[in-house]
């Protein structure tokens, strides 16, 4: 029992003195410096840890402890900065083959479900630099409905929501998982049309990965999507968003011509993406980009003109 403390109180020490945030800068001043890089240093004291100059990668032991710590503690102060160190360290591709040895997925997992928001958004985004490991998201894909759950339940533009959002995004890079998130595909144009600009682009990197697949290609065109979805054509729209919806365009045509696919022609209701992207408005307001005066923008329409 007094083992358990014991490693609770070093565990604890070595959550402060890895900090609430991890400074980059720090790192790469560092090795501007001529240090020889990242170290994995052997386990420290919690004094050495508290000193706010701790910069380096937290090793096997270390984040056997933070884990352990995570894991015990109710304290949702302690819960959210071990996951914000947790996060910071999982940036680092040797650490996040390590923390899924060590069971560190399910951990951080459990705290997506966490009544307090920021701890469910420090969650997600420690969830979402493990996800960059393939066989990580093995583990994580379980959590993609409740994800999905809170991303389009929650308030919009909120934190929680561009977290949930961006492990999404990285969930949906390969073509593996890409199916567990058909249902929720009109879900993520009504976001997509009533969210601010971060979210918007944070929806339509989302929405690129579904459509470079032909797969996912009849259930984006069966999607109910708002005719306002059309303005975003518009020649004042931002450009980082106006180059996504072009090339949303793009990838699903590019889909329908792949050899069989849709060999069914399906039917389409009224209402949905297949009308508004196949019907003259959309046409109109493509064409009429031809003259837009960024030369990217003209360059994927003029691209794009032989397919409408």
């Amino acid at each position: 029992m007094g083992g358990a403390r014991g490693v609770g109180w070093v565990a604890a020490g070595l959550l402060l003195g890895a900090g609430a945030c991890y400074c980059i800068y720090r790192l790469t001043r560092r090795r501007r410096r001529g240090d020889r890089g990242l170290v994995l240093r052997p386990s420290q004291s919690a004094e050495d840890l508290t000193d706010g100059s701790y910069d380096d990668v937290l090793n096997a032991e270390q984040l056997q402890k933070l884990l352990y710590l995570l894991e015990s503690t109710e304290d949702p102060i302690i819960i959210e900065k071990a996951l914000i160190t947790l996060g910071n360290n999982a940036a680092f591709s040797v650490n996040q083959a390590i923390i899924r040895e060590l069971g560190g997925i399910p951990i951080v997992g459990n705290k997506i479900n966490h009544s307090n928001q920021s701890i469910k958004e420090k969650a997600l985004n420690a969830l979402n630099n493990l996800s960059v490991n393939v066989e990580n998201q093995i583990k994580i894909k379980i959590y993609i409905n409740q994800v999905c759950e809170d991303v389009f339940s929650g308030p919009l533009n909120s934190a929680v929501q561009l977290a949930g959002l961006r492990l999404l995004t990285n969930m949906t890079v390969t073509n593996d998982h890409q199916h567990m998130l058909h249902s929720y595909i009109t879900d993520l144009f009504q976001v997509l049309l009533t969210g601010n600009g971060n979210t918007k682009v944070q929806v339509l990197k989302l929405l690129l990965n579904l459509s470079e697949n032909p797969a996912m290609t009849e259930g984006l065109l069966h999607a109910q999507v708002d005719a306002s979805f059309l303005s975003l054509y518009d020649s004042h729209v931002a450009k980082e968003i106006l180059l996504r919806v072009l090339t949303l365009f793009q990838n699903i045509n590019n889909c329908l011509k792949i050899e069989g696919h849709l060999a069914v022609q399906p039917t389409f209701t009224e209402g949905s993406l297949f009308f508004l992207l196949y019907g003259e408005e959309c046409a109109q307001k493509i064409r009429a980009l031809v003259d837009h005066d960024d030369a990217e923008v003209k360059e994927k329409v003029v691209t794009i003109m032989p397919k409408i």
